[in-house]
């Protein structure tokens, strides 16, 4: 899946240089009076050069990231009524069909995957459901047990369970297609809940000959529960109801998302198949095919309901592997897809699409240097704000509220106003995804290998974590994030002292953003630790007892 955030981060920091200057406006209403005092009291020097052009440059770079949400808001406006959620042709004869079910250590949501997609509505002689099982934990057991009673029913399903995870959830699907007997391949992560109409709704789409991939529009079954989940939520459907629309009524080239979609076996083979060479083998998959000429859909009228991560630092490791993942993909295909035949505008968007996580980066470049430029820029005027912070604030800030608010009136449109209420904890979890994503990046520009990090998913619904068995552990990351939001503390004292008042909320919003994600992971953990301490004293009392006894 891609997804990318980083964008968020430089709306604070634009904001940041549009700051009142008191003293300086003070300054420059005297020398329009007359008054030349002041004039001349502060000169340019070499190393004030050194620290504006650098930054004015990333700035800059972050800013044409901003723009680009410009245009996928008028893509979508331009190409919505594209979309009507009728193919534009039928079999005659329904096709086979196989639906994978990839799987590891899901113990909490694998029983919901395999109830709802039984209940799928299609002929049971042209089906096949694969659930290809790589856990290495109680889930394989008592997942393989559903499946043998599932089968008992008459329902086409088979167990596949690996030994190895070798390509990870690449190898698995790779793995199950050697046995697939369906033409149309449908994919559902674990914590997914599939329509009971979806494959009636989108095998048609594989009348035309030439379709490779349909990608239908994620829900969400816990988008309430709290705000990091609502947060969650309206990132993504900026993703799923403004990109998608606006790259496919386009013609320009868009991404399976891993899940929730279909695929043409014919296709992933011609394509070169599933590779596990990077975090994202759905991206990296869609770019192959679409150079070979295979054409995708998307579908956003049919709704299929997922769950998102409660946790901060799962939310922040899903969104690191994606980071990683595209820019993978970026680095590995970005060179064929600019040599192709390929019309400049699908090309431009495909550059955009695959490197938007290098925001990350210029992020924390960004955060060192913005210190010394407020000392720098202390001494500059209103008429400078007006000519250089302002576009990139229309550039960055606004863009960033138009997006969103605009995918949150499409969806909820009765309701849509309440998106304003999120958008400060929205540019919040951005800040909050600046080092583990730019650690991400970095990790993909040099080539290092890391394994398939699994986003733990429990199946629940505003309940609490049962325990930490699924948890991962954080490290060092919350302390590096608490040591920035202290950093910039720092200089939101400094901008009080300095009477930059209006750039005080915009640092609050890297000081809140900081502060939040390293809080409430320390907090998370620790009570993960006690809820295992607890347990493990409950087991011993019962194992006691029964000796006893």
């Amino acid at each position: 899946m891609v997804f990318h955030t980083a964008f968020l981060l430089q709306a604070a920091s634009s904001s940041l240089l549009a700051s009142s200057r008191v003293t300086v406006v003070v300054n420059r209403i005297a020398d329009a009076l007359g008054d030349d005092t002041f004039k001349g009291i502060h000169k340019m020097m070499p190393f004030d050069w050194a620290m504006i052009i650098p930054y004015f440059t990333v700035l800059t770079v972050l800013s044409v990231y901003g723009l680009h949400r410009y245009a996928m808001i008028r893509g979508y406006w331009k190409h919505r009524r594209q979309f009507t959620g009728e193919p534009p042709s039928r079999f005659s004869t329904l096709p086979r069909v196989t639906i994978q079910l990839p799987i590891y250590n899901e113990r909490y949501v694998v029983e919901r995957l395999l109830e709802e997609t039984a209940k799928v509505d299609y002929p049971r002689e042209l089906l096949q459901i694969q659930v290809l099982d790589d856990s290495t934990d109680d889930t394989h057991p008592f997942t393989e047990r559903l499946v043998e009673e599932y089968a008992e029913t008459g329902l086409p399903i088979e167990y596949i369970h690996r030994t190895n995870r070798h390509g990870f959830k690449a190898g698995a699907l790779e793995n199950g297609l050697k046995t697939a007997t369906g033409e149309i391949v449908a994919i559902f992560d674990a914590d997914f809940v599939p329509p009971r109409d979806f494959l009636h709704r989108t095998v048609h789409y594989f009348a035309e000959q030439k379709v490779g991939m349909v990608q239908t529009r994620w829900g969400y079954l816990n988008r309430h529960q709290s705000v990091l989940t609502e947060v969650q939520a309206m990132l993504l459907d900026g993703h799923f109801v403004l990109e998608h629309v606006a790259r496919g009524g386009a013609r320009l080239f868009f991404n399976f998302n891993g899940t929730a979609g279909v695929l043409r076996k014919s296709m992933i083979e011609d394509a070169g198949g599933w590779q596990h060479d990077t975090l994202t083998e759905d991206s990296d998959l869609s770019y192959r095919a679409q150079l070979k000429g295979w054409k995708f859909v998307y579908d956003p009228s049919i709704e299929c309901l997922s769950e998102l991560p409660v946790e901060t630092y799962g939310f922040q490791v899903q969104q690191s592997r994606w980071a990683k993942g595209l820019t993978q993909v970026a680095k590995k295909l970005l060179p064929s897809i600019l040599k192709a035949d390929l019309p400049l505008r699908v090309k431009a968007e495909a550059f955009f699409h695959l490197t938007p996580n290098i925001s990350y980066p210029l992020m924390i470049v960004i955060s060192v240097m913005m210190l010394p430029v407020m000392i720098v820029r202390f001494y500059m005027g209103w008429l400078e704000m007006l000519l250089i912070d302002f576009p990139l604030i229309v550039a960055s800030f606004w863009s960033i509220s138009a997006f969103y608010v605009v995918a949150h009136r499409e969806l909820f449109p009765k309701t849509w106003k309440r998106a304003f209420l999120f958008l400060p904890a929205l540019m919040a979890a951005g800040v909050a995804l600046t080092i583990i994503n730019s650690r991400a990046v970095f990790e993909a520009l040099i080539g290092y290998k890391t394994e398939f990090a699994r986003t733990a998913k429990y199946g629940q619904q505003g309940s609490k974590i049962r325990d930490n068995k699924y948890r991962r552990r954080s490290g060092w990351l919350p302390y590096a994030e608490l040591l920035a939001g202290s950093g910039f503390l720092a200089m939101t004292v400094y901008a009080i002292n300095s009477y930059n008042y209006l750039a005080v909320p915009f640092l609050m919003l890297f000081v809140g953003g900081y502060f939040w994600a390293g809080a409430t992971t320390l907090w998370q953990e620790y009570q993960g630790k006690l809820a295992f301490e607890r347990a493990r004293e409950l087991a011993t009392e019962q194992a006691q007892a029964e000796a006893e006894a």
